[in-house]
């Protein structure tokens, strides 16, 4: 069907931002955001194990390139979702997730002193823009009372960063192997990473707690079924719609922290995440023509 890809591409933004969401109520009820971290890669490794199984005739390689940046992409993810839930503990959902989804105009910015791309007096007025929504989502024009902390600043834009580099590492990686593959190499590195650093006694309460039904839906919603909807949908998407379509997961987790778990939002910081969805989207569009 013609609109298959947005619709796949959508709903794993969707289930993405309602994960931030469940993390949040998760630690609320006192669990680390570590622990929370290592159960959602870890029952996701779980899904795309199964699914790589399942396909297994069609998984064989040995290419060391698909192994390299699968673990680039392992990386990327583990470092996401811990920064992400770091940033929602020091702020909220909303802000959390506004602040991970700046990370391209950060990577420009990059670009352009590494001077891997072009300026250009639009690309500088995308990264004003943004710098500007930053100031009023964050309230760091107000010193006295900044309605963000400079943990929950920086862990957001963080795992922005973070999400780069698991798509970055992703895309080399699905040109060369099956995404089921990818997806299980990337994963396991992921939960070898926070392996070494979640508290092993908490994480091993978790299975026993009644928070247990939280932590599976968490894991399948947040990773296992939301990225094998993404990896098929982006495949059939053009890149300009899948970045417009991906703005559905900060509105879902806005949405789902100020309907469901009582996060306010002042008309300024509403309208600094407006600035900022708007200016990202603008951009990626500009930048996939």
């Amino acid at each position: 069907m013609r609109y298959t890809g947005v619709g796949l591409v959508m709903l794993a933004a969707i289930c993405w931002g309602i994960s931030g969401g469940i993390a949040d109520i998760l630690m609320t009820r006192g669990w680390n955001p570590i622990v929370i971290s290592f159960y959602r890669g870890a029952i996701g490794f779980i899904c795309f194990f199964a699914w790589f199984i399942f396909r297994f005739r069609e998984n064989k390689s040995t290419s060391s390139r698909l192994y390299l940046w699968s673990i680039v992409a392992g990386i990327g993810v583990a470092g996401n979702f811990t920064l992400y839930f770091l940033s929602i503990e020091s702020s909220s959902v909303a802000v959390a997730a506004t602040l991970m989804y700046t990370a391209p105009v950060f990577v420009l910015l990059i670009s352009f002193f590494l001077r891997i791309e072009r300026s250009s007096w639009f690309k500088w007025g995308c990264i004003f823009s943004v710098l500007v929504g930053i100031i009023l989502l964050t309230g760091t024009y107000n010193t006295n009372s900044g309605a963000v902390s400079f943990l929950g600043l920086a862990a957001g834009l963080s795992a922005g960063l973070s999400y780069t580099l698991f798509i970055f590492g992703f895309k080399n990686a699905s040109s060369i192997g099956k995404p089921q593959t990818m997806l299980t190499i990337a994963f396991f590195s992921f939960c070898l990473i926070l392996f070494l650093f979640v508290d092993k006694n908490e994480a091993a309460t978790v299975l026993t707690s009644g928070d247990i039904g939280l932590f599976l839906l968490l894991g399948i919603l947040g990773a296992g079924i939301s990225f094998i909807f993404y990896v098929i949908g982006i495949r059939k998407t053009a890149p300009t719609t899948a970045s417009m379509v991906a703005m559905v997961e900060p509105v879902t987790a806005s949405l789902f922290g100020v309907l469901l778990l009582g996060d306010q939002l002042t008309l300024i910081q509403f309208f600094g995440m407006v600035i900022i969805l708007a200016t990202i989207t603008i951009l990626s569009v500009k930048q996939s023509n």
